[in-house]
């Protein structure tokens, strides 16, 4: 980042008092003008880099990257729509490959380790997206996620995907019945009592694991390879490695759900479903998304396509008009969510802005 003036900036009370002590890693700190110096030139340096990319109105626009995970998940929701965009998935098939690690998988950080689940969705990903099994970055991430125990190693969300397109068993996935969108609020489990997050993202998913619709897969494409065991031959996808009593209870209650399941009332679980959809249509948040995030999108869009929604319902266009506003192309990134742009206005501000830069005069955001 690039010096543009010599100014300095005050640091903290401590370094203005009369002693010019200041503590820093626990330890006393005494005159030490040149340590001080060299943080006053790297803060005035963010200041500026900072005050160069605001725009006009006062706020700021940043790209906000995802790991693999996500492109390779618009990759999976075209293939389970069977509404393919060849060229746009060319590109996100170019991204994929730029991020695969040198260990031969997908970190969910930058310079991360493997991980198991990014990488078997980033693998299927280019598969789908017409990569050759025999690619050697292919064999490389093949390779690193059967080191790794497999497909069958993945995490839940995973699991669901793979689950919905006819990769593994519905039994490798925890039972959560869609009956759980009627629990009264004092019940120790409800909707009000998880995060917006979370709650955006389990309305539609309950939908799907109700409904266990099977993706369109237009071109077959599989990914038998990646399992150590064929995942119809694996015995028990349900485990306990914390070795937790808790652990085991969950294990067991999920064996008892699995059986009283099937006992619903059928119009039970109709009204559980029609409770689930009115909860998604009240909070689709036009074209900015089901709670802004694309799992709760891309969710919402497979069960609206699931239920049978016809592709020029209101609802369904606009879920799929918040997936495609969350893509990156050209460099037109989304804006800084509101909070993010006062922080930054603050931190310009603490920095000591004295009044020459952009954000004087009016509120940044």
């Amino acid at each position: 980042m690039r010096q543009k003036n010599n100014r300095t900036v005050n640091m903290n009370a401590a370094r203005q008092a009369e002693d010019t002590e200041a503590l820093v890693g626990g330890h006393a700190l005494a005159g030490d003008e040149e340590l001080f110096s060299s943080i006053d030139r790297v803060v005035g340096d963010v200041r500026d880099a900072l005050r160069d990319r605001q725009h006009g109105d006062g706020h700021w626009v940043f790209e906000l990257e995802a790991d693999a995970t996500i492109p390779s998940e618009y990759i999976l929701l075209e293939h389970f729509l069977d509404e393919i965009d060849d060229p746009l998935q060319t590109k996100i098939a170019v991204y994929l490959r730029e991020k695969q690690g040198e260990h031969g998988g997908w970190p969910v950080f930058h310079g991360g380790d493997i991980d198991i689940s990014a990488s078997v969705k980033a693998y299927f990903a280019l598969k789908l997206a017409g990569d050759s099994p025999g690619a050697s970055h292919m064999v490389r991430a093949r390779d690193a996620i059967l080191a790794h125990g497999g497909a069958a190693e993945c995490n839940v969300f995973t699991r669901i995907t793979l689950a919905l397109f006819d990769q593994l068993p519905w039994r490798a996935v925890p039972v959560m019945p869609i009956e759980l969108i009627l629990l009264p609020r004092w019940f120790p489990f409800h909707l009000s009592k998880v995060s917006y997050w979370s709650r955006t993202v389990i309305a539609p998913l309950l939908i799907l694991m109700a409904l266990k619709p099977r993706a369109r897969n237009p071109r077959g494409v599989h990914i038998d390879e990646l399992f150590v065991v064929p995942a119809n031959e694996v015995r028990s996808y349900m485990r306990n490695p914390t070795g937790s009593p808790w652990g085991d209870l969950f294990i067991a209650f999920d064996k008892v759900l699995r059986v009283v399941e099937r006992q619903f009332p059928k119009n039970r679980r109709q009204r559980s479903i029609r409770a689930a959809t009115a909860f998604i249509g009240e909070r689709l948040n036009g074209d900015d998304g089901l709670g802004g995030i694309f799992p709760a999108m891309a969710n919402t869009v497979m069960a609206f396509d699931r239920l049978g929604y016809p592709k020029d319902h209101p609802d369904l266009v606009t879920a799929k008009a918040a997936i495609r506003k969350l893509l990156v192309l050209e460099g037109r990134p989304r804006l800084l969510p509101a909070l993010l742009v006062a922080s930054l206005g603050y931190r310009i501000g603490g920095a000591g802005d004295d009044g020459g830069g952009r954000t004087q005069g009016r509120r940044a955001g």
